[in-house]
């Protein structure tokens, strides 16, 4: 790690337990020291202020060892963002003043001083204004393969993936949508959205298409399963027939629930939630599938919540 770069990385590891101390006053003023709960209220303050996740052990190889390297240039914009800057290159650009300026040396030794290091300052600043020209901003959009119409709501998980360390986690947006910044000319994301199968999806990123958008295939099991719980149907026993198709009989069911005065989880085995779905005096109604897995082309594993806003 060129030493410039390490100096501007622990200003900004600085930076961000003065940030972390504005919402909890008695954090370790260590970054390095911090573990624990201190790392996981890191993380959930990250996705509340910059709608981005961070791994433990990403904390691990870049904040709490010494690593050689300095973080990918996507984790140093949003650790910026954080901290109250536009991205890494304006945290650097205002915080350069503040490197200490080179001794003054003897004339005689002046020339084998200055340009070795006018060399390293023209090709620092070509590298930032590489960094700068390379770095871009895509926007992702999803709709869906067979209707075309546009995929809506918040609930779209973005994870993109790297050969060499953690996803990083991504929430979209109300509309849908989320904006990428990064360097990379090729990315390879995982996707998942209610109602929706997950899709591992790979781009070529190119300077002139930055609005992107990629089709998600629907997940007709849960589309069927919701119809089925917020419509009267009468032919009980034909619902509970194709029910018993489409899951697997070693399914694992989870309702999680969300009332005020019941938190956690409830579980069910697969006869359990048939006659709760398909008994007209059932308790499952307006069901909402947050994520399903599946094996051999039936349910394995269901997760599901009340809605009870559309009661």
């Amino acid at each position: 790690m060129h030493n410039d770069n390490k100096y501007h990385f622990e200003l900004l590891k600085q930076e961000i337990v003065a940030a972390m101390k504005k919402s909890y006053p008695g954090i370790n003023p260590s970054i390095s020291d911090w573990k624990g709960q201190e790392i996981t209220d890191f993380q959930e303050e990250l996705l509340i202020k910059v709608n981005a996740h961070l791994s433990e052990k990403w904390f691990y190889n870049h904040i709490k060892s010494d690593s050689k390297s300095l973080p990918r240039i996507d984790v140093l914009n949003l650790l910026s963002k954080y901290v109250g800057y536009a991205n890494w290159d304006d945290f650097v650009f205002k915080n350069s003043k503040q490197i200490s300026p080179v001794k003054t040396v003897s004339k005689g030794n002046r020339v084998f001083i200055f340009v070795p290091l006018l060399l390293i300052v023209v090709m620092a600043t070509l590298f930032l204004v590489f960094k700068l020209f390379s770095t871009r901003e895509y926007s992702f959009s999803f709709y869906d393969a067979h209707t075309r119409e546009a995929i809506k709501g918040d609930q779209i998980e973005i994870k993109v993936l790297f050969d060499d360390e953690s996803p990083m986690s991504y929430l979209s947006d109300a509309s849908g949508g989320f904006v990428l910044k990064t360097d990379e000319s090729v990315i390879k994301m995982a996707i998942s959205a209610p109602y929706y199968k997950t899709d591992t999806i790979t781009r070529i990123l190119r300077n002139f298409e930055r609005d992107q958008r990629i089709s998600l295939q629907a997940n007709d099991y849960a589309l069927i399963i919701h119809y089925f719980s917020v419509m009267n149907v009468d032919d009980w026993q034909k619902r509970r027939s194709y029910l018993g198709k489409i899951i697997d009989e070693a399914a694992i069911i989870y309702q999680v629930l969300n009332d005020a005065n019941a938190q956690g989880m409830e579980l069910y085995n697969k006869a359990e939630f048939i006659d709760k779905l398909t008994m007209p005096t059932g308790s499952l109604k307006h069901i909402e599938i947050l994520d399903t897995k599946f094996k051999d082309d039936k349910i394995m594993v269901l997760r599901f919540r009340i809605n009870r806003k559309s009661r």
